[in-house]
Formats: C-alpha cells, structure tokens, sequence
C-alpha cells in the first residue's frame, strides 16, 4: 500500500487546504489507445500546436489536470472556519423529515411490486 503525503497552504479566507499525493508504486509507462474524429483530433493538434506542445503531452497534461479538478472536486471542501462551523452544525442537526420524505419512505420501490 502506497503511502500518503499531505501539504498544507494557507488560502485566501485563512483556510487550510489538505492535498494527498500517492507515492507511485511502479515508475513504468503504459499507452493508453484511443479512437477520436479526424475533426477532434485536428482541434488537440492545432491547441499543442499553440501551446509548443506534442499531442501526447497535450492530451496528458490536460487529462491530468481535469482528473484533478474532478477528484479534488468529490474530495476536498475548502472552508473558512465560520463557514465550516455552519456545515458541521448542519451535519450535526438534520432538519425533521417533513411530510414529503416520510410519504416516499412509506411507499414500496417499483421493483419490489
């Protein structure tokens, strides 16, 4: 199992912001194939074009980063300590079930019918 490191920063609203690094297992390379447009695949060109880029490092780097943003935005909550006093309050005290919730907990699922 691969370790974890964190690092800390200081954000703008005096938050802590947590970010966990897995340590690689195995430093290999592996290729991952794919089959696009031809349309799709001259707009990544032109773009690693602008950017003095392959469109293997391209594809990559930009995969990459939206991997990030899509784990980070599942994962991470970045509050200052009064928001973050709010959202616990709100974990901790779950406002009553209304009538609403209570008649769709009564009601028997459609694939149990």
């Amino acid at each position: 199992m691969a370790k974890d490191r964190s690092s800390f920063s200081e954000g703008p609203e005096n938050a802590t912001v947590a970010v966990a690094e897995r340590s690689p297992i195995v430093d290999t390379k592996g290729s991952i194939n794919l089959r696009i447009e031809a349309n799709t695949r001259q707009l990544i060109d032109d773009a690693a074009a602008i950017l003095g880029k392959t469109r293997t490092e391209f594809m990559i780097e930009t995969a990459r980063r939206q991997a990030i943003d899509v784990v980070l935005d599942q994962r991470l909550f970045v509050l200052n300590s009064e928001r973050y006093d709010v959202f616990v309050h709100a974990l901790d005290n779950p406002p009553a079930p209304g009538p609403k919730l209570r008649s769709l907990l009564r009601r028997v699922p459609v694939w149990r019918k």
